[in-house]
């Protein structure tokens, strides 16, 4: 039972690693990131809403918690969505999946600032070594170096901060219901926010386009089948294992954009990434070793 589960939550991470590909390709055609974003949350709403509707026990729908806190969790969802795809189109898909995989970095100084976690030296020296990590991989030390473009790293630090968000939101809302009543909801929210944001007429020319097929896999990939994968094969995989197995997404979207989308990285960005990776993974296993550990998830996007 262990080995499977582990065996989904691989599948989850190289879901998502593989969505990071999916909409580099989508981009590239010239779709809007927040229509990509958008297709993407919609598809999965439809998968975590029929999960539900299987499952309906225990929901907490009654809840005003589990509403408020799910709510959070949609807008933290959608930035993440959104921000990813932006920092796709105007970089890389390894430089935003890696700079999206800085979200632990968030959690703890944001759980810092709240006194929700003690800080330590290592957890402080983790966060110099990722910043570090992030100075290498973008290329910001040289004035007008490299393919990283302000917006492309900023977006994909953005991204991190809003699967932040989603944390703290999916965390505090799970004591209150099922998982996929959080899930139902915070893709409502995320489609509610992004529709609105969407340019109307490539929203409308996605149904009527030959790309639609890359849509739908992207949904059922990125946002559906990814979520149910991770949320069960979770239940019986120690929190330790999960962080470093949510390795498989940076490095599947990094291989994907090398191999695919013909993307290359210099040496010291490979180095920064590395740095990035090792360290967020050491700090996620290292909270999952206390007693009381806010564990960094594998990434949603």
């Amino acid at each position: 039972m262990v080995s499977l589960s582990t065996t989904f939550v691989v599948l989850a991470a190289l879901c998502w690693g593989l969505s990071g590909g999916i909409g580099g390709i989508l981009t590239g055609q010239g779709w809007d990131p927040v229509v990509v974003s958008f297709y993407r949350g919609a598809i999965g709403f439809l998968f975590v809403l029929v999960w539900l509707a299987l499952h309906p026990r225990g929901s907490g729908l009654a809840s005003r918690r589990l509403w408020f806190w799910s709510v959070i969790a949609g807008v933290g969802v959608a930035g993440n969505f959104a921000f990813y795809f932006v920092s796709i189109a105007e970089g890389s898909v390894a430089v935003a999946a890696t700079l999206m995989y800085c979200a632990p970095v968030f959690v703890y100084l944001v759980s810092f600032t709240l006194k929700l976690e003690r800080p330590t030296l290592f957890k402080w020296v983790a966060i110099a070594l990722v910043m570090l990590g992030v100075v290498l991989l973008t290329g910001i030390y040289e004035i007008g170096a490299g393919e990283v473009t302000p917006l492309a790293a900023g977006a994909g630090l953005l991204s991190g901060l809003s699967y932040a968000v989603f944390i703290f939101g999916f965390k505090y809302a799970a004591p209150h219901g099922s998982p996929q009543a959080i899930l139902v909801i915070a893709f409502a929210v995320l489609a509610a926010i992004l529709i609105g944001l969407a340019d109307a007429d490539q929203t409308v020319a996605v149904l009527q386009t030959s790309s639609w097929p890359l849509f739908v896999v992207l949904g059922v990939v990125g946002a559906g089948l990814s979520f149910i994968f991770y949320i069960v094969g979770l239940k019986h995989t120690a929190p330790a294992v999960a962080s470093v197995v949510a390795m498989v997404e940076p490095v599947t979207a990094s291989l994907f954009g090398v191999v695919v989308l013909n993307e290359s990285l210099a040496a010291l960005q490979i180095f920064g990434m590395g740095l990035i990776l090792i360290t967020v993974t050491a700090l996620s296993v290292y909270s999952s070793a206390k007693s009381k550990p806010l564990a960094p998830q594998p990434r949603v996007e």
